[in-house]
């Protein structure tokens, strides 16, 4: 009974590895998203020490990692002057590491914008679901990619200036790295952490209907509901062009955006990490990463 018991054990720890190396770390997620939504960081605003912070945190795990990046030191900087004319050299500041796939010369990339509204008066945004959570995600993707290598290639893309007009996607698409019409698929991540009805929403198959598929597929193996739409169907809502995405979108290039619905803490100093839902993020984050392999699969002869 004894060696039936070891044996036992020896498998189970073996499987639990197993699946602790091929998932998600939850401690680590919800360690990435804590510091970033932190009052040290106040609130992520461009141009902002606690934007550069949050830059050198996400330039750090990407090293860590083992990524490179086509741009230096993981920094691709563009100009705020148009948004700030009174300012001296005002630039953003979008971080993107790179993970080489094995068997297709498509791209994926990963989007997530770690900027927030930052500090207004004596209040603080800190901005934890808004976007913390989307690029505490990105950074578990990334590693993730980093451990088992893809068969696209993967561009992790934190991008700055989201919520002052989606400046940083946009100088992304002007100044991409490879030609857009090598990205098979852009994955948007903005507001993944919480959700009163257990709901994660997917936005795009409408436009780039093999995408579907996959989606169906994963929503099927979750355990919180994954709901295709907002596309403007039927007079529902449209978040075509409501995030980082939309610039993509606009050059034809294909994406699946995974947000949840505007919450009561949406835009508020309340939107900090002790109201995120650490389960219902956790499974957001595996969800989305079980998209992405489904997606990368194809890539396989």
């Amino acid at each position: 009974m004894r060696g039936i018991r070891l044996l036992f054990l020896s498998v189970y720890f073996s499987f639990s590895g197993m699946i602790s190396a091929q998932g998600i770390d939850k401690d680590r997620l919800l360690e990435d998203i804590k510091y970033l939504a932190s009052p040290k960081l106040e609130g992520r605003a461009p141009l902002t020490e606690g934007s550069r912070l949050a830059q050198e945190y996400i330039v750090g795990r990407f090293k860590e990692f083992g990524l490179v990046s086509q741009y230096k030191e993981f920094v691709q900087p563009f100009s705020l002057k148009e948004r700030f004319p009174d300012k001296r050299n005002p630039f953003g500041t979008n971080v993107v590491g790179f993970a080489p796939g094995s068997a297709s010369d498509k791209i994926i990339l990963v989007l997530a914008h770690y900027d927030h509204l930052g500090k207004r008066g004596e209040d603080l945004y800190l901005g934890a679901d808004d976007n913390a959570s989307g690029v505490g995600a990105l950074l578990s993707l990334a590693g993730y990619f980093a451990r088992e290598r893809p068969a696209h290639s993967m561009i992790f893309a934190a991008v700055d200036a989201e919520e002052i007009g989606l400046l940083g996607s946009k100088a992304l698409v002007n100044d991409f790295p490879f030609p857009l019409e090598q990205i098979a698929l852009v994955v948007n991540m903005d507001m993944i952490s919480r959700s009163s009805t257990n709901r994660l929403y997917a936005v795009g198959s409408r436009y780039y209907p093999q995408f579907r598929p996959p989606l169906l597929v994963v929503k099927s193996r979750s355990s919180i509901e994954l709901v295709l739409g907002n596309e403007g169907e039927e007079g529902g809502q449209n978040w075509t062009n409501s995030s980082d995405h939309a610039p993509f979108h606009r050059q034809g290039v294909p994406f699946v955006y995974f947000g949840v619905d505007d919450h009561e803490d949406y835009h508020k100093p309340t939107d900090t990490f002790e109201n995120i839902d650490p389960d219902f993020y956790h499974q957001a984050t595996l969800l989305i990463l079980d998209f992405i392999k489904e997606v990368d699969g194809t890539a396989v002869p």
